[in-house]
């Protein structure tokens, strides 16, 4: 008898185990986790007013609504103080937003999914290491053309990763021909997409939903629902706060190594605030040079206080971080003379494989084999050489 309740423990522990790490496994952002509403909520009432408001902001993506874009509008809309904070940070981020996704033909709607992916925070790194406002991962950063290395990472600069971000958009539109698709596989990838689609035999996101991982099903109607409070957070008696950076700004390119912290005494402003305003930099140290001027962004100030900065960035002292760094470089390189080995293989492609095929052997999408080889379309020859990068375990764009 005590063997078989064993037994009948141990099955149940296992099947939980594999159901947990399952879970885990389509746990895909989990910087801001989407709340879980379940697969079927609750519909108690049919809001014509939200459905008035959606098609009154609807431009080009289709803001669907249903019981599933009415649960989240419940759940935003009752965390007044983060979407409160996120209207004030709005005021900043969504102009450099739109201007990015403007340049390669996406719908602006689409500057609103940071409020989900990182709640607008430039600082956001995800578990699994989705990082900044747009949340991504390393490879496909480096693909979409950002850099990443000791002193930078452009996944944090608002700037930069928009650009990129408003790329993977026109790459996964083109791929999809869909905007609610393109928005989902920025969460679960195009591959992921493109399976649900042959699986549910249609084109329509809320039809193949069932055939997506979980957070995917929910990742589309949260969007659309943080859309929705943030055009109508005054319905909703939600008061916008103020950003904790000045919003006007001037911009200069720097050519020499800078102190954050003492630029930031120099202007008599908190480091925190000049930190926020240039978050791409890991040490708080702008490592512009001749070759490779970096960009500072500052608050916009009067004449003497911008004379004081001028002096700073006309100095022929490096401070002292600037100091430390240098000397440990020269001392990693005495101690590492060979380069490191490249961070990809090459694989020749045979006889009947496509791109699909070399994705699937390799663990990776087929959008990423496009990027990291420049590939316009999925047309490969025989013989044809593309790199592979391996050093990152991810998934869709995020990898």
């Amino acid at each position: 008898m005590n063997k078989k309740i064993l037994l009948v423990c141990y099955c149940i522990l296992v099947l939980l185990g594999f159901s947990a790490s399952a879970q885990q496994s389509f746990t895909l952002n989990d910087t801001v986790p989407l709340p879980d509403v379940g697969d079927v909520p609750k519909f108690n009432a049919y809001h014509y007013v939200f459905k008035k408001r959606l098609d009154s902001i609807q431009t080009t993506v289709p803001l669907s609504y249903n019981e599933y874009v009415q649960e989240y509008i419940d759940i935003y809309a009752g965390r007044k103080e983060m979407i409160g904070k996120m209207l004030g940070l709005s005021d900043y981020y969504f102009p450099i937003f739109s201007k990015a996704l403007k340049s390669y033909n996406v719908p602006e709607e689409i500057k609103y999914l940071p409020v989900i992916e990182s709640a607008m925070d430039p600082y956001a790194v995800s578990r699994v290491g989705a990082t900044g406002l747009w949340q991504f991962m390393f490879t496909t950063a480096r693909g979409y053309g950002l850099s990443i290395d000791r002193y930078v990472d452009e996944r944090r600069d608002p700037i930069q990763a928009s650009y990129a971000a408003a790329a993977y958009f026109r790459d996964a539109y083109e791929e999809l021909g869909d905007w609610l698709l393109a928005i989902a596989a920025y969460n679960c990838g195009m591959g992921c997409v493109k399976r649900a689609m042959e699986r549910g035999n249609t084109a329509d996101f809320w039809e193949l939903r069932n055939y997506l991982p979980k957070e995917t099903r929910n990742y589309v109607p949260a969007f659309i629902a943080a859309l929705y409070v943030m055009n109508c957070a005054d319905k909703h008696e939600i008061i916008k706060r103020a950003a904790p950076f000045r919003l006007e700004t001037d911009t200069i390119l720097v050519n020499r190594f800078v102190s954050i912290p003492d630029l930031a005494k120099t202007l008599e402003i908190s480091e925190a605030e000049l930190c926020s305003l240039n978050p791409s930099y890991k040490k708080k140290l702008v490592n512009g040079t001749n070759d490779a001027p970096k960009r500072l962004v500052l608050p916009r100030t009067g004449f003497e206080a911008f004379a004081r900065v001028y002096a700073i960035l006309n100095s022929d002292e490096h401070p002292a971080e600037a100091k430390l760094l240098l000397a440990a470089n020269m001392d990693s390189e005495r101690r590492n003379p060979l380069k490191q080995k490249p961070a990809f293989i090459l694989h020749r492609v045979l006889k009947g494989q496509n791109l699909s095929v070399i994705a699937d052997k390799y663990h990776v999408e087929v959008q990423d084999l496009k990027v990291w080889n420049g590939l316009r379309s999925a047309a490969i020859m025989p013989g044809q050489k593309l790199k592979i990068y391996l050093e990152d375990n991810f998934r869709g764009r995020k990898s």
